[in-house]
């Protein structure tokens, strides 16, 4: 009679949002090793109402996006999911150094490209670790 512990990638929830599908496809394959259960938007309003309908443990967004951007989008979510953790990723050395001012929000930030590995060791590094 356990619970599940929040570290163990296969009882994580896992969100991304990223407007390139290709990265975004590329995302969800590396964490579906993971056993994660994972749910793909292509904006950062379609991860606002993703988050309004369900629970994640994880929120992963690219930080240029279409109508909200991963900023906008990580500073709303934080104030409404004070336990999310947040990794950013982006192509744009401006857009992570923007990023970096959240320091105290985002728990990770990834410049693109990134490998399977980099991304699945950012959502491990993120969680409590387990016993």
């Amino acid at each position: 009679m356990s619970n599940p512990d929040p570290a163990t990638p296969s009882s994580l929830t896992i969100l991304v949002a990223e407007d390139n599908p290709a990265v975004r496809e590329f995302v969800v394959r590396a964490l579906q090793t993971t056993g994660a259960t994972i749910k793909a938007v292509p904006d950062g309003q379609a991860a606002l109402d993703a988050l309004a309908a369900e629970k994640f443990d994880v929120l992963i967004t690219d930080i240029v996006m279409p109508n909200v951007d991963g900023i906008a989008l990580a500073l709303k979510a934080v104030r409404q999911y004070p336990d999310l953790r947040i990794i950013m990723i982006s192509g744009y050395a401006q857009e992570r150094m923007r990023a970096h001012n959240l320091d105290a929000l985002v728990h990770r930030i990834i410049a693109k490209p990134f490998s399977l590995e980099e991304i699945c060791e950012a959502v491990q590094n993120v969680m409590p670790l387990s016993a």
